[in-house]
């Protein structure tokens, strides 16, 4: 018996740029970024940002905000009156231009937030092309539904002339700005085939960058180079908060290793202005588990991102529609992103998708309070063990991985062949690393 056979394509068709392999992404409240809030004090902190390890930024929006339903006295920066504007507030053209600019000079690379689904009540567009708009059992302008967005209103892309549109505004900044792509808002809430089309007319342009807010394997197809980890978060915080058990975020990495192409980039992070804005600041979320979440959203599969004023302690929730600047200091935390970002840069294991090493499972006796693991390759394997209890333990690994001498790379933890048991402190964590050559 003879069987047909059928030709095996793999399932994402996106070709990331060459400079995201090992990139981290860091996310800029323009608004309460300084003491202004302005494009022009970003620059004082670019050596900053690289040194810290540095190599996406990812703007806030930019655009002016609509005064119609405005929430509280500045607004939403998700609510564009005019996608095609700046909003005065950060500066003009001019300004972001040389802020873009200073940017590249220093070796990273910029997206802007883009808002597809919706505009602000007050956008021209609602005069000019009202039928590009969705609308509710009445017949009348309507936010998204379920949600308290009250400030703003859905497009209907079903439009075809919307969709032309959308994608002219997104090459604009990319060909008068050279911008190096977008995060795109409630990415979900838009066509796939919208973000098709989108993805092709900018790569026509130059290699870009596509970040989608949701968290869905199809995405991955056609358009976008990374998603949201949600799941990752969620699971993570529910460990912080004794609510949740490890094998939820085993399952995270069997689900995250199974259904979703090597290829994806997932966003791993342990805040971001959804999070600091309304659920609370990282200290808040995660407690004594904080440096271990950070350390697996860094070395663990995923890009991590770092929300502006983690490094600075993250000491406040931000304000979302006032001014609230955030206060710079030296701070631990940004000591260990420094040094776990430096770590993750040298060794290509711990690189994004493709261009990294899968994780694999570490089994030991502890396995309630311990997770484990190691990604690696045939010149080197790099094991992360971290305890998210709140007692000290002793844990003997029990996988064959763990056979060798392991120098430590960050921890008080001393180099060890594991042949005996590892103590491990409360709510800590050690990372080794074994080379063959």
């Amino acid at each position: 018996m003879s069987y047909e056979k059928y030709p095996v394509t793999p399932f994402s068709q996106v070709s990331h740029p060459a400079w995201s392999k090992d990139a981290t992404i860091y996310q800029i409240n323009i608004r309460q970024f300084s003491a202004q809030g302005t494009f022009d004090e970003v620059h004082a902190h670019l050596p900053r940002l690289k040194q810290l390890g540095v190599d996406i930024l990812w703007l806030m929006p930019i655009h002016p905000i609509g005064e119609v339903n405005r929430k509280g006295t500045l607004g939403s920066p998700y609510a564009v009156k005019d996608f095609l504007g700046i909003n005065p507030e950060f500066g003009d053209a001019e300004s972001l231009r040389q802020l873009i600019e200073a940017i590249h000079a220093i070796g990273m690379k910029v997206i802007l937030d883009w808002v597809p689904n919706h505009s602000a009540w007050d956008n021209p567009l609602t005069q000019q092309h009202p039928d590009w708009y969705a609308r509710d059992y009445k017949g009348d302008f309507r936010p998204s539904p379920w949600w308290d967005w009250s400030d703003i209103i859905e497009f209907d892309y079903s439009r075809s002339d919307l969709r032309s549109y959308m994608i002219d505004a997104l090459c604009y900044w990319v060909t008068r700005f050279d911008i190096d792509g977008y995060r795109c808002d409630v990415a979900g809430y838009v066509p796939h085939d919208f973000w098709t089309q989108a993805r092709q007319a900018l790569d026509s342009i130059k290699p870009v960058f596509m970040l989608a807010e949701w968290e869905t394997r199809d995405l991955h197809q056609h358009a976008f180079d990374m998603t949201y980890a949600w799941s990752w978060n969620e699971i993570m915080h529910g460990i912080a908060q004794g609510t949740v058990s490890l094998n939820k975020l085993r399952q995270y990495y069997s689900w995250n290793e199974r259904s979703w192409p090597k290829s994806a980039y997932r966003m791993t992070f342990v805040s971001n202005h959804d999070k600091n804005a309304w659920d609370g600041t990282q200290h808040e979320q995660f407690g004594d588990c904080l440096e271990n979440a950070i350390v697996l959203s860094v070395i663990g599969e995923g890009m991590p991102l770092i929300h502006n004023g983690q490094e600075a302690g993250e000491t406040k929730r931000l304000a979302f529609f006032e001014r609230d600047p955030i206060e710079w200091q030296p701070h631990p935390i940004g000591d260990l992103y420094q040094q776990l970002l430096t770590i993750r840069k040298r060794y290509p294991v711990l690189h994004n998708g493709e261009h990294g090493a899968t994780m694999l499972q570490v089994t030991q006796d502890q396995m309630d309070s311990v997770f484990s693991f190691v990604r690696g390759n045939t010149e080197m394997q790099i094991m992360v063990i971290l305890n998210f209890s709140g007692q000290a333990k002793t844990v003997r690994l029990q996988a064959d991985l763990s056979v060798g001498t392991w120098r430590t790379l960050l921890a008080s933890t001393p180099d060890t062949s594991f042949d005996n048991p590892l103590a491990i402190a409360p709510f800590s964590f050690a990372i080794f690393i074994k080379q063959y050559r």
